[in-house]
Parts: C-alpha cells; structure tokens; sequence
C-alpha cells in the first residue's frame, strides 16, 4: 500500500516508516507492535520549498536562522482544524491515521533545511487532542522517549549536523502556535549558543580539574537543597543560578552523551522521572494553565570526547498565580538575566506540588 503514492514500509516493533503527500517523512511509534498505520495521504500537497538562510551577526558573530516562508504556518488552538488531530472523512490532517500513539513527521514549515541545511521534524505525542504530557501513562512516556531516541540516532547521522535539539512548547504563552500536544526537533547545522558555551566550559573544567563538569554539577546538587525528585539513576534539581523563577534540570547521575545512548530501561526510568516533573509543574499554581518549556541539551554531535553529558531543562515563564517572566532590556537587550524566585524557595514549592495526573481545576 502507498502513503501518499509512496512505498510504506510494515510495521516491524511498533514502528511504522512512510511518505505524507509532498514526501515528506512520517514514522508512527506505537506503545506496542501490531497496529496498523497504513492509512493513505490523500491530500494534494505541493512540497514546500525550505527558504530559511543563515546569517551571522558580525557584532556578536552569533548565528540567526532567517525563515520568512514560516508567517504562512499554521495557527490553531481547537480540534476542528488541527493539522495534528487524526484525519476523518472530509477532514484529512498531517497524520493520514485514524488513531495513533506517536507520530514524527518533516515540518512543513521548517525553520532549517534547503540551503541553510539541517531538518526540522515534529514530533505528535497523542491521538489526543485535549490530552498534554503530564497526563499520559508511563508506557506512552516510555514510547515518546524511544520515538526522541531514535530519531537523535537519525538525524546524528545526517551529513552536516552539529546538534540535535528536541523540545516542547506548551501553552500560548511560551508561543506555541498549535493546541495539541506536540514537541520538534532540530538538527541544527552549527552548534547554538547554549551548547557551544556548554561545551566551552566542559572542556575548562576537564583540562583544569579532569573528569566531567556535568558529574560534578549533579553530584552536587543530588546532595542539596534543591532536589525535586529523582531516581536511582537520575536527579531532579532547581539549578543554584536558574534564569527562570520555576526551572528544573534532569540529569543521568552518570554521563551519557543523549538519549540514544541509554538504555530501554534506563530511558524509561528517566520518562516517568520527566512525567512527574511535569505534573508538578502542571499543579504548581493551583488552577489554570502552566505553560513551559523543554528543552533537551544534548552533546553536539561531533564533540562527545568533551562532553559525554547530557540534561533536560523545563521552566515556566509563569512566576506566580497573576504574574509572568517577561524578557526586558537587561534580558534581551544585554543578555543579563535577573531571576524573582529564589531558586531554594521554588524547589519547595515544585517538591510541595502534586504529582496527580488528572487535569487540573
């Protein structure tokens, strides 16, 4: 059977390989195997050219992807239009299934590719429209987990990736654009400057001290105050200088440079770890939604032997039930953060709020 008029490949241990319209990409990850995702793109779909250039800023000589072909994207907060809901009659969607448990697809809309290289993929966590992260059970953590693996190990492999970048946006507030429970991936062709600082201060540390900045960073903090959670093999922690009034770093207890280099057991350890980082976050206010992002720091691709360790950061821009973080001068302008929360106090409160998967009020 085609997808789209393109070969699908079978289900082979809950994964199924295929071709939307254009050609674009799309793999079902499935909690189980057996389940068929066969289901044709009818659609009459043009290929979006990928118009993103990269340019250096000659003061900072920092780089700014410039994508214009993304004011055209889609904006949607309901199910009746959502690109990312399963496709019904006379409704088709990204995801030509009529149910599904993962999905990852080629963004249409990249903010990469064509002459700036790099990819750009989406990444579905539910069938469910209404239903986000901190609500799903552990084995649909444990899939999206080997989904976010698996495709580290993909787009790794790709000629002229530098690092592999996957995260959420959740809520309007933090610019999510589309409702339904979704996160990216970017395989940027040049180290962000995130990772490149991280990287630098990495290799400071192992030629002043020897060993990994990270293993000391987590054994000091899995000793501290400001522990939220954490398990036999990875820790929870409010960082001592957070930029964020609520931000929570995971981090393995010992180095593994990605997600692909765990484990199914160690990976499933640390999904069920990130779940109940995010339910804290879902209740921390009470009532009402708290939006956050996630974002997974990797090693970059080709400096493993200089850093081996990898976190995850979440943080919330919501700094109290009426209040929110915006970025001023100082932050934007200078690159200078200044932090209202301080960061003992917000692990109290995240370690205080519950873990329960139900909605919030």
């Amino acid at each position: 059977m085609g997808l789209g008029g393109v070969e699908v490949r079978a289900e082979v241990g809950g994964r199924t390989v295929g071709r939307l319209a254009d050609g674009r990409e799309l793999v079902y990850y499935d909690d189980t195997a057996g389940f068929d995702r066969t289901a044709v793109d009818g659609r009459v779909l043009e290929r979006a050219a990928a118009g993103a250039e990269v340019r250096r800023d000659p003061l900072t000589g920092e780089v700014v992807l410039v994508a214009a072909h993304r004011q055209t994207r889609t904006v949607s907060a309901g199910a009746a239009d959502c690109p990312l809901c399963p496709s019904e009659a006379g409704r088709p969607s990204e995801i030509p299934a009529a149910d599904y448990h993962v999905a990852v697809f080629e963004n249409r809309f990249p903010a990469l590719g064509g002459t700036a290289g790099g990819r750009c993929e989406v990444v579905s966590f539910s069938s469910d429209h209404g239903r986000s992260v901190a609500e799903l059970p552990d084995e649909r953590l444990a899939t999206i987990g080997r989904a976010w693996a698996e495709r580290t190990r993909a787009l790794s492999a790709l000629p002229g990736v530098e690092q592999v970048f996957v995260f959420e946006n959740r809520g309007a507030r933090v610019g999510a654009t589309l409702a339904h429970p979704h996160g990216q991936i970017y395989a940027y062709p040049y180290l962000p400057p995130v990772h490149r600082a991280v990287l630098e201060s990495a290799r400071a540390f192992r030629d002043g001290h020897g060993g990994c900045l990270l293993c000391e960073i987590v054994a000091r903090e899995a000793a501290g105050p400001r522990v939220v959670a954490e398990t036999d093999g990875f820790v929870a922690y409010v960082p001592e200088a957070a930029r964020w009034p609520y931000e929570v770093h995971l981090a393995p207890r010992t180095c593994a440079p990605d997600l692909a280099a765990l484990d199914e057991t160690a990976r499933a350890d640390l999904m069920r770890l990130y779940g109940e980082v995010l339910r804290r976050f879902a209740h921390l206010f009470g009532s009402g939604e708290t939006p956050y992002m996630a974002c997974w720091h990797q090693a970059p691709v080709r400096h493993r032997a200089d850093l081996s360790h990898f976190y995850a950061q979440v943080f919330t821009t919501r700094r109290d039930v009426d209040k929110w973080k915006f970025l001023a001068s100082s932050e934007s302008g200078a690159g200078a953060f200044l932090n209202d929360v301080l960061p003992e106090t917000a692990a109290r409160r995240l370690r205080d709020a519950s873990t329960d998967r139900s909605p919030r009020s």
